[in-house]
């Protein structure tokens, strides 16, 4: 039996921990700390080694972003998922919480089954969190966002089939998007994917949709791309 997903929930406001709390744990979610700010959300995650954390953005003191980078950065062999929680879907630092490695982020006014749907996928590292907007935000954000760290990978190292996935999964399509358009399996395009992440060196998705943009491979506000061109080193 697969164990239940381990949660933290990090956000200043009572009524956000308490709510989405009681929502979790309805469904079997183990809900195994709360936070209510950045240093405390280190704490728990360092204590209680969980699967997952849903971050709010802004908190008093250290907020959700400095504490994202601590988690993913810090002593743990495993770090877990981080899901960043805000207000508003155009939020300047979701773009760069995703390059601080958040797999990211939720409306806080999220239904009750796409909340969970969304912890129980974060293991997965599939499509999740809304991808077209997850799209939206690095597209309004990454050219002009030079504090967030740059992610930018070397993608001569991918094949052109590894190019076309990730030019289309940085348009925000799912496995079984990607599966349709290039006609094929979704177990190929698992591996795909996999492979993918793993030349990179990107933790997941998210983080592969930014290096997309980062690179030149999409042009932001230019539409969906054409063929594919293999493009030389760009960034470090």
């Amino acid at each position: 039996m697969t164990r239940a997903p381990r949660v933290v929930i990090a956000d200043d406001q009572a009524l956000v921990r308490t709510g989405f709390g009681m929502i979790l744990a309805a469904d079997g979610i183990d809900v195994v700390a709360e936070a209510r700010d950045g240093d405390e959300a280190i704490d728990a995650a360092g204590r209680t080694s969980p699967d997952l954390v849903l971050m709010d953005i802004r908190m008093p003191g250290t907020d959700g972003l400095e504490a994202t980078r601590r988690i993913l950065s810090g002593p743990l062999p495993d770090p877990p998922r981080v899901i960043m929680l805000t207000t508003f879907d155009l939020d300047r630092y979701v773009y760069a919480a995703l390059t601080a490695g958040a797999s990211g982020f939720l409306l806080k006014d999220v239904t009750p089954e796409h909340l969970v749907a969304a912890v129980r996928l974060a293991r997965t590292g599939d499509a999740l969190l809304a991808p077209a907007i997850t799209r939206r935000l690095v597209e309004r954000f990454v050219a002009r966002d030079t504090a967030a760290p740059a992610l930018h990978r070397d993608l001569s190292v991918l094949t052109p089939r590894e190019l076309e996935v990730l030019r289309a999964l940085g348009t925000g399509l799912s496995n079984a998007e990607l599966a349709a358009r290039f006609g094929l399996s979704e177990a190929t395009v698992k591996t795909h994917v996999a492979r993918i992440l793993a030349k990179l060196r990107l933790r997941d998705r998210a983080q592969a949709v930014v290096v997309a943009y980062e690179t030149g491979l999409i042009v932001p506000g230019a539409g969906e791309p054409g063929s594919p061109v293999r493009p030389g080193r760009a960034g470090g």
